[in-house]
């Protein structure tokens, strides 16, 4: 009996090829492609690609949104206020040092963790399927509303 080394998320019973969630993320958090993990996911700082230049992958429809940001913030502010407080205890400094040295590590690490995350979210999306990647329409369903008696 042998167990798979990377297991593939299922949600319902779908004949559709897996997409691994792990792998999906992490080839996500590279800044690649999170079908097949060698085209580029960005063409600029936070665009995403229209399609993947190696297998042809949409990527138009993706809905990062608030999500990077978000994650930034809480993994960036409890390693800050964490680090603030160990260094406010170990040494007697005056305010204006720690936000000269706290500041710019803030700034720099926010900068350099916000695109792998937002790739990371955007494998995510693609391996359950959101917002389009799973072929469907990602428009609003069509349903009548029904009317109130007078």
């Amino acid at each position: 009996m042998s167990t798979p080394i990377d297991p593939a998320a299922r949600y319902g019973d779908t004949p559709e090829v897996e997409r691994p969630l792990g792998r999906s993320i992490m080839r996500g958090l590279m800044n690649r492609c999170p079908a097949c993990g060698s085209g580029k996911l960005f063409r600029a700082f936070l665009k995403p690609v229209d399609h993947c230049a190696a297998c042809g992958e949409a990527m138009h429809h993706q809905r990062a949104d608030d999500l990077p940001p978000y994650i930034v913030i809480l993994v960036l502010g409890h390693v800050v206020v964490g680090g603030y407080m160990l260094t406010d205890m170990t040494f007697v400094l005056p305010v204006w040092v720690h936000l000269a040295i706290w500041a710019p590590i803030t700034i720099i690490t926010a900068l350099a963790s916000i695109q792998p995350i937002k790739g990371g979210v955007i494998g995510l999306q693609w391996a359950l399927r959101m917002h389009g990647f799973g072929g469907e329409s990602d428009g609003p369903d069509d349903y009548d509303i029904p009317s109130r008696p007078d």
